[in-house]
């Protein structure tokens, strides 16, 4: 049904079209999720007794939240916030082992104007944070149930991109395919962004030369430089083998991080000029058009950031078979290898491995997966959310104090 309602959309008025929910903020998301939001390590107990308890809702867990300082924290804190004010949440309850950096977080992500309540651990104890907070979350959940989707412009969308376990086919096909997606709906007015840092290496001039004007250039520069100077040759033991390229990239053809790169830029297509370089998590403030985020190459990091920077759809080239999902972000996977299609079935949303075949061309597989980002948007899960794949990575920066 979804799929017939999108393509109904899209013929019937002579533009894409999608069904999703306005946010307070006039930010639209295409999923309704109540998250319960821990803001530290220990408080991922709590956070998941309240889910479990109030069934619909959502526990993010994850690793960090203690004795973070300076950038770090402010990445930390930039990550949880933009997770809470992402349009495919309606609404959050965060739970903290204090009151102090717990409220930070919540006012962070009120400034959206979306119902977010926190509370805090120290001096209270899990069971009745537990049981006050399961209240509020369940008061919350059966609100958001209520939200109308509303009929919306594919204009409103942000489209994030990040291709894992390539091959040669990611390369050749699925890669293409996004960059085609691209190159079709940044000029609508949607945002994109992509991102990789590190699996820049080698295309590094072709990059640069992409970017909108000289100043933005030389802005990604110099942090793909600071990236490979201060990162990557200031912490190697000898290269970068079996990190980049993966043993996964290896086994399907790429021997060189230089070929990966190549591969990796085919995903903003052949017009699509990046409009501004964000940092990691930052939200776009330039308005529509492609963006470049400094992200690791890393699965589950990269989207977590992409995610917490607003983006409500995920793309996801593959050529190995790379199975990541995230809480809140659909994550749409694409392959152009015929044996992943065949083997990893389950995890493919796209099959363009007819490219390969010379039975597709890319112009067209390009509108299948507009069609499925529609499909997505009107509520399709895709395969990570089917199969309960809910990744979420926090990046760190350096050791905690």
């Amino acid at each position: 049904m979804a799929r017939k309602n999108a393509r109904s959309l899209r013929a019937g008025s002579g533009r894409m079209r999608f069904h999703g929910w306005r946010r307070e903020n006039k930010r639209v998301g295409v999923r309704n999720h109540v998250i319960i939001l821990p803001l530290d390590d220990l408080s991922n107990a709590a956070a998941e007794a309240v889910a479990n308890n109030i069934k619909g809702t959502l526990a993010i867990p994850h690793a960090y939240g203690r004795l973070q300082f300076g950038a770090d924290l402010e990445l930390f804190f930039r990550t949880l916030i933009g997770t809470g004010s992402n349009p495919n949440v309606a609404a959050c309850v965060v739970i903290g082992i204090e009151d102090g950096w717990t409220k930070r977080v919540v006012d962070g992500i009120a400034r959206t104007g979306k119902p977010v309540t926190g509370f805090g651990i120290e001096g209270t104890g899990d069971l009745m944070t537990i049981a006050k907070a399961a209240r509020v979350a369940k008061d919350y959940l059966q609100w958001a149930t209520e939200l109308a989707r509303e009929e919306c412009d594919i204009s409103q969308l942000w489209i994030s991109t990040k291709c894992g376990e390539s091959d040669t086919t990611t390369g050749l096909a699925s890669c293409p395919t996004v960059g085609n997606m691209y190159d079709k709906l940044i000029p609508k007015g949607i945002h994109g962004v992509f991102g990789e840092t590190s699996e820049i290496t080698g295309a590094e001039h072709l990059a640069k030369a992409r970017a909108i004007n000289a100043k933005v250039g030389g802005k990604w520069y110099r942090v793909w430089k600071a990236y490979q100077d201060d990162v990557i040759e200031a912490n190697k033991v000898d290269d970068l083998s079996e990190s980049q390229p993966t043993k996964g990239n290896i086994a399907g053809g790429l021997t060189t991080i230089e070929e990966k790169a190549l591969g990796n830029l085919e995903k903003i297509g052949r017009d699509c000029r990046y409009i501004d370089v964000l940092e990691p998590a930052e939200a776009p403030r330039k308005g529509k058009g492609l963006y470049y985020m400094d992200t690791s190459s890393a699965a589950a990091e990269c989207v977590t950031l992409m995610a917490a920077a607003g983006y409500v759809v995920h793309t996801f080239p593959t050529g190995q078979g790379n199975v990541i999902g995230n809480p809140i972000l659909p994550v749409i996977k694409i392959t152009g290898n015929p044996h992943t299609a065949r083997t990893m079935s389950e995890h493919v949303d796209l099959d363009v491995s007819g490219i390969l075949r010379r039975e597709l061309t890319i112009n067209k597989a390009g509108d299948t997966l507009i069609d499925m980002i529609l499909r997505t948007a009107n509520g399709r899960l895709t395969a990570a959310e089917a199969l309960g794949h809910r990744e979420f990575v926090l990046t760190k920066l350096y050791r905690s104090a």
